[in-house]
């Protein structure tokens, strides 16, 4: 994930943690959820992207040491 207005996997991570605290403990409006609620899918679309990112990084590391001969 190179793009400069993304959050890191860290802060992603740490901020989908505080919105899912903030829906478990209840008391938002309904208009408040939904907000939390959207906020919370951005968060988990961006970590699962940084994630995949890792992984194909990681596949591509261990395929590239398959082919080295020595």
């Amino acid at each position: 994930m190179t793009d400069p207005a993304s959050p890191s996997y860290e802060s992603a991570r740490d901020e989908l943690a505080e919105v899912v605290r903030k829906l478990e403990a209840g008391g938002a409006t309904l208009e408040e959820s939904l907000v939390l609620w959207e906020r919370g899918e951005m968060l988990a679309k961006a970590c699962q992207d940084w994630l995949d990112g890792a992984k194909a990084r990681m596949d591509a590391a261990l395929a590239e040491r398959q082919d080295d001969p020595s």
